[in-house]
């Protein structure tokens, strides 16, 4: 006789995070198996014009790489059964760092939104003003003055005189930190109201070793223009997918600034964050460099001003593209290291040659489809789109639901979406490329983003 498992079986049923990993990869490789079948004639004549090689690496980074991406992706949100997080007996103190420059106009909704924090445990918020050249030191002393007593966190306000960019201010902040967990907050955030308690229980739910957690950074301003509405859909799906996918594997490999939660005792193992633009991004590659685990609270929320200006956007982008750079050279036998994870960090050493082929191929391939020769951008490039609406519909299910559970909803921004979907690629990924060959060129860094 047959029996037919209950709901509640059918929920404890395990998959092996391995096993879910090798289920993805399959998935994967037959995707870009069937990219390489339907391209062959593409292939062909492209390597007549151009050579077989050149041929092979221009169509193999518009084609068969992304495609083997977003496969493997879309197996991994099929597959992914994020573990509850219940409330633990006693909550831990924590301490909480606001590093910030020149966020006069922003830095007291910051602190409103930490003194509303419904964290069960005691909390401390240390404001570390970064020498700023604007009045952010007096809009956060008023801040302090207004919300410290109606507050269950405790507030403390250092400045430096001198700017010494952010990570020297993070490593200044750890050694004043009251408390074994240190979450980093920017001074331009908003945090819901259960973000803190989120994060944490996310941390002590997650398996041994996690010594970072990455929480889940949205968009506040997205209504100001065309830019900021598809960077709403940026953070929304493409960063949020990414985070969700590697944290499945044991890797989150940005436990970014914004909002991030760690231990201390994961930070002084690696000597805490360090000077680079990158700095998120290197302390991250640190920490799993040495066997530790990053993990990720896609429900622990916080909103983020994105830039609005075009030179903005180039300017955080290009920082962000450096960070990576930074990661590598610091890091680079991560690349060589057994574990899940890797698959990720070789997944960011083709972002060089996806971007590089992208901007220098793929978008004058486009401006030449527009006059009718189809060399690089013909109807076979076609074949990616309906992988890539498979993609972004499973990712807006995942989101959508997660919002839901936090009686939140998804609100419309069509015309973003469609700007994220077709044009956003072309302004991002050059400004990338000009990152990338600023960092190995040696050019001069410096903290500012806006």
């Amino acid at each position: 006789m047959t029996v037919t498992p209950s709901v509640q079986e059918r929920r404890r049923l395990y998959i092996p995070v391995h096993v879910k990993f090798t289920l993805a990869l399959c998935l994967a490789i037959a995707w870009a198996a069937l990219s390489i079948a339907l391209s062959l004639r593409w292939l062909a004549d492209l390597a007549e014009i151009v050579s077989f090689p050149a041929a092979l690496i221009i169509i193999g980074f518009i084609a068969y790489v992304p495609g083997f991406m977003n496969a493997f992706m879309i197996g991994t949100i099929l597959l992914d059964r994020r573990p509850p997080h219940a409330p633990p007996a006693v909550y831990p103190p924590v301490s909480i760092l606001v590093a910030c420059f020149n966020e006069a106009l922003n830095i007291g909704d910051t602190l409103n939104s930490l003194a509303a924090q419904d964290y069960p445990g005691p909390f401390e918020i240390i404001v570390l003003n970064d020498g700023s050249g604007d009045d952010t030191a007096l809009f956060a002393a008023r801040a302090i003055g207004r919300l410290k007593a109606r507050s269950r966190g405790e507030f403390r306000l250092m400045n430096f005189e001198v700017n010494a960019g952010k990570s020297a201010v993070l490593n200044r902040g750890l050694s004043f930190a009251a408390h074994d967990l240190v979450a980093t907050v920017d001074g331009d955030c908003w945090l819901r109201t259960d973000a803190l308690r989120r994060i944490v229980e996310r941390m002590l739910a997650d398996p041994p070793l996690t010594e970072a957690v990455a929480g889940a950074v949205l968009v506040r301003n997205s209504r100001r223009n065309i830019l900021t509405r598809a960077q709403e859909w940026d953070y929304f799906h493409g960063i949020a997918a990414v985070k969700r996918m590697q944290s499945m594997y044991h890797g989150t490999l940005v436990a970014q600034g914004a909002f991030s939660l760690y231990t201390r005792r994961g930070l002084e193992a690696v000597g805490g964050w360090p000077p680079c633009v990158g700095e998120d991004i290197v302390v991250t590659w640190a920490l799993l460099k040495a066997g530790y685990r990053v993990g990720y609270a896609e429900d622990a929320l916080v909103f983020t001003n994105v830039p609005h200006e075009f030179r903005q956007f180039a300017q955080q982008r290009r920082r962000w593209s450096r960070g990576l750079i930074e990661a590598f050279k610091a890091h680079w036998p991560l690349l060589f290291k057994w574990r899940l994870s890797t698959l990720f960090i070789w997944w960011n050493l083709l972002f060089l040659p996806l971007d590089l082929v992208y901007t220098f191929a793929f978008i004058p391939g486009l401006i030449l489809a527009l006059f009718g020769i189809y060399w690089i951008a013909g109807p076979l490039t076609l074949l990616v789109l309906p992988l890539a609406a498979v993609w972004n519909g499973f990712i807006f299910r995942v989101q959508r639901k997660m919002f839901r559970a936090q009686g939140m909803r998804v609100r419309g921004n069509a015309d973003g979406f469609l700007f994220y979907v077709f044009a956003y690629s072309l302004l991002m990924q050059p400004v990338c490329v000009g990152g990338y060959f600023a960092e190995l060129a040696g050019l001069r860094k410096n903290w500012g983003t806006k």
